[in-house]
């Protein structure tokens, strides 16, 4: 049996006549950029997340850069953030020219541990970065009293946690501002790049909208230097049409991931994901733990199935990161949890039998 790790063609297969005629319509009115599906994605977009606000942007890294922009974080500015995320996330931050400073992972959640935050703490620390990996939000109450105790923004990067909600409140719209990517293998994706910026803050939003598009005020009039950001029409019209069918796939990620986790919960030898208190999760990725990752990952795709290691160096190591001079070993529970971690095959269209084929070679691998 061949099995993907990702596959977006099950589910195009299932809407394809809706994506046929969504981007039809854009043929037809031949409005590419910034075209009606654009202002249409954004309305629909904030509606389903409870906000008052979102901005379509061409990427989550981009959706990234511009909402730090939008916030106000400037040169030698700190912004406090985990080093185990994807590289953007911290990309974002010095491309400002701003410094990550780095609080080292839960081990259980993967999200930044909270209880860390404090100390990393200095007069040039503006704002508080949280990823919200997975499958659930980090722990926002604490970091949102950490904000206010210490007068911080805080932005969350929510690029895959569309659908997860802590406290009943999506992830993305707890903070000043909340940042999505559309990418293709996210739960929300796209046929290309893609991402959003959400805010209650009105101000902000004026300004993303203004550095999406060269900084302009008007047609040819520019206040500000900004950035080519915008989304395509084509790529807002697929997810008006995706975004319909959401829920159905968030409920059928679920479904699998507690498959997952009944079928592989008597291995002691595997650490299955763990679902804190206030938390509804989202199954985006469904990763587990073991000292035996590498020789797991070359029996699964063996027998044809498809893994994926989020993240295999925490961005402290990376080599572009140098600079900011940190050592092997100062954040050890992302160190560890990096050669540690195996993602196994997470989409809505994945069957019960090619589950059932994966959880039951893992067995024979650990047997």
């Amino acid at each position: 049996m061949e099995i993907p790790f990702f596959t977006p063609q099950r589910q195009y297969k299932e809407i394809k006549p809706e994506i046929k005629k969504a981007i039809e319509n854009v043929l037809n009115h031949g409005s590419y950029i910034l075209g009606p599906e654009i202002k249409e994605f954004e309305k629909n977009l904030a509606q389903y997340l409870n906000m008052k606000n979102a901005v379509a942007v061409a990427s989550g890294s981009d959706a990234l850069f511009l909402g730090l922009k939008a916030m106000g974080i400037k040169p030698n500015d700190e912004v406090i953030t985990s080093p185990f995320t994807f590289f953007s996330t911290v990309s974002s931050i010095t491309r400002i020219g701003a410094k990550p400073v780095f609080v080292d992972i839960d081990p259980d959640t993967f999200n930044i541990d909270v209880k860390k935050i404090e100390n990393k703490i200095t007069k040039k620390t503006k704002a508080i970065l949280p990823i919200h990996l997975f499958l659930q939000p980090a722990k926002m109450d604490e970091i949102v009293k950490i904000a206010d105790k210490y007068d911080l923004k805080i932005l969350e990067d929510a690029a895959e946690a569309f659908g997860m909600k802590y406290k009943k409140r999506f992830a993305g719209s707890i903070g000043d501002i909340g940042i999505f990517s559309f990418y293709p293998t996210k739960t929300l994706g796209t046929y290309g790049d893609g991402g959003a910026v959400v805010s209650n803050n009105q101000s902000y939003i004026d300004e993303v909208i203004s550095l999406r598009n060269h900084g302009q005020s008007n047609r040819y009039h520019h206040r500000e230097v900004g950035y080519n950001d915008r989304l395509d029409t084509i790529q807002g019209a697929i997810l008006n049409v995706k975004l319909n069918h959401i829920d159905d796939g968030i409920k059928k990620r679920n479904s699998i991931g507690k498959q997952y986790n009944r079928e592989l919960a008597n291995i002691s030898e595997i650490q299955t994901p763990h679902v804190i208190d206030n938390v509804e999760e989202v199954y985006y990725v469904y990763s587990i733990l073991t000292e035996r990752r590498d020789e797991l990952k070359k029996y699964l795709e063996k027998n044809g199935i498809g893994t994926n290691i989020y993240y295999p160096i925490p961005l402290h190591l990376q080599e572009c990161f140098k600079f900011l001079n940190h050592k092997k070993g100062e954040f050890p529970v992302a160190e560890k949890t990096s050669k540690r971690i195996l993602a196994l095959p997470m989409f809505p269209e994945l069957k019960e039998e090619e589950i059932k084929y994966i959880t039951k070679k893992i067995k024979s691998f650990f047997s």
